[in-house]
């Protein structure tokens, strides 16, 4: 038996110029309608205003990558990156991180320029209650495909703005450009937010969910663009790879072309699942592309403790 859900928070902005969950939020901040179900504390929130404001994914330093306990524990300060100190606030408002009295579930709301369709973002292979969650998203979304993407990994795994919440969930819809809202892509995202607050609406009626098992990708190893001696980018994705995410990569297949037409070939001797390919966001992160793995996993029943 688990404990019903109490209070949600739904973040768009981490990233200022990723505007589907900007738009959406400040939707809901208006107009919360649709995002509220009885018993539910449904909270919408911008993240990160001043990077809003400027359309720039960040001001001083990635807001996505800066809640590790480390900096969150930073005495504040004018001198702290405005990220840090924006962190720190958040942090007082939804958590504290690892607290009893932290936000059940955080939904952050994020797009890619990779051709990644839905994508939602596990922390934890052995969260039941999120697996549920992810199976009756991906469910209720069908036909329309949504992967799930799984970043745990020792050296991989990020401080993420969600990580505070009991449940963190990240949102993935693209391909969309920075700076530019797609309809498209923003019904899809909605769509995904209705489903997650059905599921959770659901459980705390006492519907009790059996057992269940959904496809995941967990991160390998990030791939970095080749480089020449200066460290400027040497080779670009090759066309076999653009907008190939989730797509099987197989060793020799190609994923680089320089200028003069040479072709890099995959290395490895195992298949691999390529994520986030030639994402805009990502070149000053020196990744190219992630590889995934691909695997099962499986959520015991649950069923709140309610009734």
């Amino acid at each position: 038996m688990e404990k019903p859900i109490k209070k949600i928070a739904i973040f768009g902005g981490t990233h200022g110029n990723e505007l589907t969950g900007v738009f959406l939020v400040k939707h809901w901040l208006r107009d919360g309608a649709e995002i509220q179900r009885t018993g539910l504390e449904v909270k919408p929130f911008i993240t990160n205003p001043r990077a809003v404001e400027k359309c720039m994914r960040y001001i001083d330093c990635d807001l996505n990558r800066v809640f590790d306990l480390e900096n969150l524990g930073k005495k504040m300060s004018e001198d702290l990156p405005y990220e840090v100190r924006r962190a720190q606030e958040i942090n007082h408002l939804f958590g504290p991180k690892d607290s009893k009295g932290s936000y059940d579930i955080i939904f952050d709301l994020h797009n890619t320029t990779s051709n990644m369709g839905c994508t939602l973002i596990l922390e934890d292979s052995k969260n039941d209650f999120l697996i549920q969650m992810f199976h009756y998203i991906k469910t209720s979304l069908a036909p329309l495909s949504c992967n799930v993407y799984l970043i745990e990994h020792p050296s991989l795994k990020y401080a993420t703005t969600r990580s505070i919440a009991k449940y963190p969930v990240g949102i993935e819809v693209g391909p969309q450009p920075q700076g530019v809202l797609r309809a498209d892509i923003l019904d899809q995202m909605r769509k995904m937010i209705k489903h997650a607050l059905d599921f959770i609406h659901h459980f705390n009626d006492g519907k009790e969910f059996p057992p269940c098992t959904i496809e995941a990708y967990k991160i390998m190893e990030k791939v970095d663009f080749p480089r020449n001696e200066n460290g400027e980018v040497a080779a670009i994705i090759h066309p076999n790879l653009q907008d190939q995410d989730w797509k099987p990569l197989h060793p020799g297949d190609p994923v680089f072309v320089t200028l003069d037409g040479k072709t890099i070939p995959l290395g490895g001797d195992h298949t691999v699942y390529p994520v986030f390919v030639n994402e805009a966001a990502y070149y000053e992160k020196k990744e190219a592309f992630a590889k995934a793995t691909k695997l099962t996993l499986n959520a015991k029943r649950i069923r709140s403790s309610f009734h």
